[in-house]
């Protein structure tokens, strides 16, 4: 997570939404080692940072030989983006490859509470 970067929200009294699409993500299936490939997509409304896309694309690289579950990647990513930026708002949506005629989405969502 090191490598995720921010700038100023350049319209910090403004609610507006950023979507950051990676059509590549790439992990490996912790019980059978073979690669897992996802659309990745971040919708957040930014407080005081917004994400940095070089960094962020680095970031996602770091996931490429992690063997990891649908779930715990896609918790792990609003975790941490979380952690790094503070938005008010983030959602975090991996919609996974097909394997064995079966297909994924999941979903995690973060709203500041007042006070955070």
């Amino acid at each position: 997570m090191e490598r995720l970067e921010t700038f100023p929200n350049p319209s910090p009294g403004r609610r507006f939404v950023i979507t950051h699409v990676l059509h590549e993500f790439t992990s490996v299936c912790p019980l059978t080692g073979l690669p897992d490939f996802a659309k990745v997509t971040i919708s957040y409304i930014p407080d005081e940072i917004c994400l940095e896309l070089k960094a962020l694309k680095y970031y996602f690289l770091e996931f490429r030989n992690m063997g990891i579950f649908y779930e715990a990647v896609t918790n792990k990513i609003l975790d941490d983006l979380v952690e790094r930026c503070s938005p008010l708002e983030m959602r975090i949506t991996t919609d996974w490859g097909m394997r064995g005629g079966m297909s994924s989405v999941i979903v995690a969502d973060y709203v500041k509470l007042q006070g955070q």
